[in-house]
């Protein structure tokens, strides 16, 4: 389990559809609301 960068909630990193990579590593998403937030500003929400 990972946590949404957005939301915080818990996502399954194994079934989830959603995703982004930023520096290397993964990020997963509860939502495409969730990640589209992310995509526009990665850096702010990776390093938390």
């Amino acid at each position: 389990m990972q946590k949404d960068p957005i939301c915080s909630m818990m996502v399954d990193d194994k079934a989830a559809a959603l995703k982004s990579e930023h520096e290397g590593k993964t990020f997963y998403f509860c939502s495409p609301g969730c990640k589209a937030t992310f995509d526009k500003d990665p850096h702010r929400y990776a390093h938390r």
